[in-house]
């Protein structure tokens, strides 16, 4: 898709695990063809405004999500706390609504994402970074500046005039509303 920038973080180091997770053998954005044709449309608008998407995470094999379980109960080192969940406890992240069991990015009809300079490619401001996981990352916060209010407004709008739902607690994700795979969580590793 022309202009569209990606940064799939689960694929790393820069992440709240802080390492690659299970799953991601490469950082490739892969999406339901529904997906990808509401995302073309949601591109085609930042682009007229002089912005483009800049995708982190796109299809997340259930792996990936057992992964993020696994972590959770596990007593490693959060090297990454200060970045990323600074005011959660990381056996709090479920409860809060950040980390499920299952989740719509494994049906391939789910992205997190964010708008950036079309020029520069660096992302505009949000108020929180990707995966913060904090009350101030939700879409609708008022903990955070007018125009990081406003931008947030502006990626949820192009991205419901697509096709695509957000979700109330992270400004970057979005859902298809109508995903061709409502009950099915893919398993396939990223390659």
């Amino acid at each position: 898709m022309q202009g569209l920038l990606t940064d799939i973080r689960y694929a790393g180091n820069d992440n709240f695990l802080g390492r690659p997770v299970d799953g991601y053998q490469a950082p490739a954005c892969l999406l339901s063809r529904d997906s990808l044709q509401a995302l073309t449309q949601a591109q085609e608008h930042a682009q007229k405004i002089g912005l483009t998407l800049l995708v982190y995470d796109c299809y997340r094999p259930q792996r990936a999500v057992d992964d993020f379980i696994r972590w959770i109960q596990s007593d490693v080192p959060q090297t990454m706390k200060e970045r990323y969940y600074p005011n959660v406890k990381k056996e709090d992240l479920i409860a809060q609504g950040y980390i499920a069991s299952q989740s719509g990015h494994s049906r391939g009809s789910a992205i997190d994402l964010t708008l950036a300079d079309a020029r520069t490619g660096e992302p505009i401001d949000m108020g929180t970074s990707w995966d913060f996981f904090d009350p101030s990352s939700h879409t609708d916060s008022v903990a955070v500046s007018n125009d990081a209010r406003q931008n947030r407004r502006a990626l949820k709008g192009m991205m419901e005039a697509a096709g695509f739902r957000a979700y109330y607690a992270e400004w970057w994700h979005f859902t298809l509303i109508d995903e061709p795979n409502p009950n099915i969580y893919f398993n396939r590793v990223i390659k």
